[in-house]
């Protein structure tokens, strides 16, 4: 099997230090240094023309905030295409379409992309129509920027491409990967502040413990995500332990006197 080549990601920023200074830690820096991660930055200011390198405007129609102008952006991203050939053109919006682990899956297996981090009130939507591919949002809220935005879509695509982490069951085993929640994790001590480490975990039997983490995973699910549970056909197994785990917590309430939750609830 022949092995990739480095995925190359551009960020079109207004901010490049911003960007540029996280690439340095944790899971982004491991990547880039051996080798299957390159990130590189253009800034829109270069390509203003006016002398004091506006990038913005006042919308029309009139309210608040301002606008970024079409066409700095468009020659930032013929500069970060010119760099990456192949890659998608994608927008970090509050308006885009949702990131979910399946779209970064299908990121990862991209041989480019290029970033463009939106700012201030929006984006000329003229540039949207002729230049991006696909705009994508993070989360159902507000940001400054795309800066950061942009950041996680790089963490999280950084995570699945071989030879970042040291255990590729890591990634394999992350929440949203299958489509539910993560189970609960512990490490030593085997006491903290009262509270003990849960015995299957403790046994050694490793069926015992696939069979809690599943549960656990389920239950959680159930309980913050139930909208990824709705999604989902569980089989006879998965219903047997949720079942199981929802009656575990209905003791567990009754002996501490505290109500069982409704479907969504935590």
């Amino acid at each position: 099997m022949t092995e990739r080549n480095a995925l190359k990601i551009v960020v079109v920023t207004l901010f490049p230090e911003l960007v540029e200074q996280a690439l340095d830690f944790g899971v982004l820096g491991r990547a880039i240094e051996r080798g299957v991660l390159e990130v590189e930055t253009v800034s829109p200011r270069q390509y203003a023309t006016d002398v004091h390198r506006t990038v913005d405007d006042r919308p029309y129609g009139g309210g608040p905030g301002m606008v970024m102008k079409a066409e700095p952006l468009r020659l930032a991203l013929d500069e970060a295409a010119r760099r990456a050939p192949r890659a998608r053109r994608l927008l970090l919006a509050a308006d885009g379409v949702p990131v979910t682990q399946r779209k970064v899956a299908e990121l990862a297996r991209a041989p480019e992309l290029v970033l463009v981090a939106g700012r201030y009130e929006g984006v000329d939507e003229r540039f949207v129509e002729a230049c991006v591919d696909e705009s994508l949002s993070v989360a159902d809220v507000v940001l400054s920027g795309g800066e950061l935005p942009a950041l996680m879509v790089i963490d999280a695509v950084a995570r699945l491409l071989p030879g970042t982490l040291g255990d590729a069951e890591s990634a394999e085993q992350d929440s949203f990967t299958t489509g539910l929640l993560d189970w609960p994790h512990y490490t030593r001590p085997e006491r903290w502040a009262g509270r003990a480490v849960p015995a299957v975990l403790l046994g050694g039997n490793h069926a015992e413990i696939l069979r809690w983490r599943r549960k656990q995973s389920l239950g959680r699910t159930h309980e913050r995500r139930p909208d990824l549970l709705r999604q989902r056909v569980l089989d006879r197994e998965e219903r047997v332990l949720l079942d199981e785990y929802l009656a575990e917590q209905d003791a567990t309430r009754t002996v501490t006197g505290m109500q069982p939750l409704r479907e969504g609830e935590t």
